[in-house]
């Protein structure tokens, strides 16, 4: 939010044409429109080094700064040209799959800069390697450096793709992954983890030959052994099993975890786990299966005893990899049902989307003081149905609050998708700027907008008026646009919104007036409106939420 309020305050001082003087990271929320024709090259090529993270995937915005670049580079068609690559940078992680097969094979630096590639995205990445058209070559001939040197796109790799290296390579970048493993950071090591499954599954087809024994044959695993060695490299995953007692394995099981263990050595743990505890994991274990928690079917999460906040936390904690929706709400259901309820702090590890997979009794049970403590969840994949029951809970929740609508507005706005239209107009009649920004007003429930005037939206929007025009035709905003007068959108809004109703020839009659008071950038609010469920509020400044 910051960067884009700096951005439109150096539009207004007509300061964007030194574009050069600014960061990469504050150009992103520079208006493409306003970038001239004969610098938009360079714009475009000190842009795409800026994070495109901070623009959400999919975003009017984002989705403006490619096809900004792309007509100042002249791309009419699929392909791209080396010359163009360049000064796209990471700015082709947006590009439709089609684009990669269609263009240069230098493309495939461009998408190393990727934090992610969609699965089209990945075939497409694939199909090319697969050509042995690349400065990579065929994928039978390359060795330890090539996968190297494939850095990031290795995680696109496919399996028919990896299938073709020799066997001899995979290994020796297998060993090279896991030997790193111990210097590296959570995120590089979750990076890592996922090479080592790949490659894995990659060498199932191909297993090592295996010593059939019912004794360890190797050094039995002690607290030494896991604490100064890659076990992963020394026991295969019988020889694990057999060389890993159970007062180790619990004793040492935080540090085993650590471990770059793949899925089938994890298997393993978790077998020797159940055979331990026959009865069921006791609740203070529960607390330390970490990543082995993920692979517990919703059957045995049912029986699970999860009875308090900190057992609940310590298993959601992302720290030890991702679950599945099903399972989350398998847990969420046995700990609701043990007879807690869900806290602030639980809510922030469980995530707007997860809390979306919730079922409405479960939502239900959340207590408003809760959603009070949870900071700023995003909900925009829940049903509408579940928007509208957390925005009443966080409304009750921040009521106390209302009497000072910035600060209001600060906490209520992620929830706004679930608002009935009379509390977005008491927002937008209570005297004081709220400058609601694009992506919340196109959250709103759009039956909901259908029933605000034009006056309403101009109040709402405030200062962010103008970026109406550009989402114009977006479905809400173009069945808002039909059900308004042109003459109240041209006279009231000005920004060139066009499909209202007309008047009948010979008439002339007037806009509804503006009853609430005018909601600016720049001018004082010297009075405030009643409102029927908000107090007056006691400032006039304008409110600018921090993005989620």
């Amino acid at each position: 939010a910051q960067l884009s309020c700096l951005a439109r305050l150096l539009a207004a001082k007509n300061l964007t044409a030194d574009f050069g003087r600014f960061p990469p990271d504050l150009l992103l929320f520079f208006d493409p429109s306003e970038v001239r024709a004969g610098t938009c090259g360079e714009f475009y090529a000190r842009a795409s080094r800026g994070n495109l993270e901070l623009l959400p995937r999919g975003s009017s915005r984002r989705t403006r700064l490619l096809r900004g670049a792309l007509s100042c580079l002249g791309v009419r068609g699929s392909r791209l040209e080396p010359q163009q690559l360049g000064s796209l940078g990471a700015l082709v992680c947006d590009t439709e799959p089609g684009t990669i097969p269609a263009s240069d094979p230098a493309i495939l630096e461009n998408l190393k800069l990727c934090p992610a590639l969609t699965r089209a995205q990945q075939d497409a990445l694939n199909a090319v390697l697969l050509t042995g058209d690349t400065a990579y070559g065929d994928p039978s001939s390359w060795d330890l450096q090539t996968l190297q040197d494939l850095g990031p796109l290795m995680l696109a790799l496919n399996q028919t793709t990896l299938s073709l290296v020799a066997e001899a390579a995979r290994e020796d970048f297998r060993r090279s992954i896991a030997a790193a493993y111990s210097s590296q950071g959570h995120s590089q090591r979750e990076k890592s983890l996922i090479l080592l499954r790949v490659f894995a599954a990659a060498s199932s087809s191909h297993p090592r030959l295996k010593r059939s024994a019912d004794r360890c044959l190797s050094k039995p695993i002690t607290a030494s052994t896991i604490a100064d060695s890659i076990l992963i490299l020394c026991y295969d995953t019988e020889q694990l099993d057999l060389c890993l007692s159970n007062d180790v394995l619990i004793e040492n099981l935080e540090a085993l975890l650590e471990q770059p263990f793949t899925l089938d050595y994890f298997q393993v743990l978790k077998k020797k786990v159940d055979q331990i505890f026959p009865s069921g994991i006791p609740e203070e274990q529960l607390k330390r299966l970490g990543p082995l928690s993920r692979l517990y079917t919703e059957e045995e999460i049912s029986q699970w005893s999860v009875t308090s906040n900190n057992t609940l936390a310590a298993l959601l904690n992302s720290s030890g990899g991702e679950w599945e929706d099903s399972q989350v709400q398998q847990l969420l259901s046995r700990y609701l049902t043990l007879g807690d309820s869900l806290s602030g702090p639980l809510l922030r590890e469980i995530g707007g989307r997860r809390l979306c997979s919730l079922q409405e009794e479960q939502i239900q049970q959340i207590p408003a003081q809760a959603i009070g403590t949870a900071g700023q969840l995003n909900i925009s994949p829940c049903s509408q149905t579940k928007k509208e029951q957390l925005y009443r809970k966080a409304r009750e929740a921040f009521a106390s609050l209302a009497s000072t609508l910035g600060r209001y507005y600060c906490r209520i706005w992620p929830y706004l998708g679930g608002a009935p239209a009379e509390d977005l107009k008491d927002l937008a009649e209570a005297g004081v700027a709220i400058d609601m920004d694009l992506d919340t007003f196109l959250s709103l429930n759009p039956e909901e907008l259908q029933k605000l005037s034009v006056t309403d939206v101009k109040n709402l929007l405030g200062e962010n008026l103008p970026e109406l025009k550009k989402a114009e035709n977006e479905t809400s905003v173009m069945s808002w646009v039909k059900r308004q007068s042109q003459r109240e959108l041209d006279c009231v809004l000005g920004i060139g919104l066009q499909g209202g109703l007309e008047e009948p020839t010979g008439t002339t009659t007037p806009p509804h007036p503006t009853t609430s008071a005018s909601v600016t950038s720049t001018a004082s609010v010297t009075s405030t409106a009643t409102v029927p469920t908000l107090p007056h509020a006691t400032t006039s400044a304008s409110v600018t939420p921090t993005a989620p």
